[in-house]
């Protein structure tokens, strides 16, 4: 799942690559879930004849400074990503297009070719991301409603320590909140608990550098024999998120100290394997999402429950992002989850109705009984 460290990557590629250019072509998919609120033709039209000046991110956000406005802007959800024909973007094995390899792919939502020859793309084979055209792309949501990013303008040790010590929340699930502190996700939220984020940058987000996130699909988590540094790396839940941490170093407290010595408990007692019995933790809609909306009033703590269900649907995700090639995968899971989806509103809806429908069938039979009694 694409976080600061690979978004970054795709704009000092663009920065390097592209700046300066022309764009002779381009072609807009036709995907209004990912092209958000404007039609083919129009972004297109827009970019034609347009020379790029300079990229920017904030966050998990980028976007792209033309010679005049509007700007298309990318938010990257769960697998978007930026190809740039003949440059390996991030040290990703998948990173560079290949000549054997179908381009620009089926997946690519914004295709561009620049008055040098250069092509770029912006993939998403989940169709989670958003790619938008816009006059100030940092002047409106979500990048407006972004907290610092945790690159660019980090806070000193003073304001950190400040800010800390007005918060009631677990470390992790703050980090992940995007209005605190943005570009922040799951992986990048164990690995900055554990070492910092320019690691990421000086390695090219090259995934196999990161204990956590390498390790989180690997054989070595299934086996309970995961290890960094030589030492011992264990999981537990934060936010109902699966979590890396190294107990040689990073101590537990509270609730997750217990729940962690009641988990070796049961290990030790033969009750599952300690590895993959996550612990379910209560969490907010913020601290689920590590979103921007939490600015926005919060819910009482444990409204927020995920079902064992769902959120092992969103590790199954993380996952197979990792996992999956891009040519290998289709939109066809995407589309029956989302069908899923819709027919599961449908049918909660339907019976909001039915009942409303029953009760005012009910209150229109008592007012006739009452009136019928009356009139006796």
């Amino acid at each position: 799942m694409p976080e600061l460290p690979e978004v970054e990557a795709a704009r000092r590629a663009i920065e390097e690559n592209c700046l300066g250019k022309k764009i002779t072509k381009a072609l807009i998919a036709d995907d209004p879930k990912v092209i958000d609120g404007v039609s083919r033709a129009d972004f297109e039209a827009s970019l034609l004849g347009k020379t790029i000046v300079s990229a920017h991110r904030k966050g998990k956000n980028l976007w792209l400074r033309l010679d005049s406005p509007p700007f298309p802007s990318f938010q990257f959800g769960m697998a978007g990503a930026i190809y740039i024909k003949g440059v390996a973007v991030t040290k990703y094995k998948r990173s560079a297009v290949k000549d054997t390899d179908e381009w620009p792919s089926k997946y690519s939502k914004l295709f561009v070719e620049l008055d040098d020859g250069l092509e770029f793309s912006f993939t998403d084979k989940r169709r989670f991301a958003r790619v938008r055209l816009l006059k100030d792309p940092a002047s409106v949501p979500p990048i407006s409603e972004l907290g610092p990013d945790a690159l660019l303008e980090p806070m000193t040790g003073d304001e950190l320590f400040e800010s800390l010590s007005k918060k009631k929340i677990a470390i992790k699930t703050l980090l992940l909140d995007q209005s605190y502190i943005s570009g922040i996700g799951n992986w990048v939220a164990d690995e900055v608990l554990y070492q910092v984020i320019k690691k990421s940058l000086e390695v090219g987000a090259d995934s196999s550098q990161f204990p956590s996130n390498w390790i989180f699909h690997s054989r070595e988590k299934k086996s309970g024999k995961a290890f960094v540094d030589g030492r011992k790396i264990d999981f537990i839940t934060v936010g109902s998120r699966t979590t890396a941490y190294v107990p040689e170093l990073q101590k537990l407290s509270g609730q997750q100290a217990a729940r962690a010595g009641s988990k070796q408990a049961n290990k030790r007692k033969g009750h599952g394997d300690g590895v993959n019995d996550d612990v379910n933790e209560a969490a907010s809609d913020e601290e689920v999402n590590g979103s921007v909306q939490s600015k926005k009033g919060r819910k009482p703590r444990g409204q927020g429950k995920r079902s064992s269900a769902k959120r092992k649907s969103i590790e199954s995700d993380d996952e197979d992002n990792a996992n999956d090639s891009e040519d290998d995968d289709d939109d066809d899971n995407d589309d029956r989850h989302d069908e899923d989806q819709k027919n599961k509103t449908r049918k909660v809806t339907n019976n909001k109705q039915s009942k409303v429908e029953k009760t005012s069938k009910k209150t229109v039979q008592t007012s006739q009984n009452s009136k019928k009694k009356k009139a006796k």
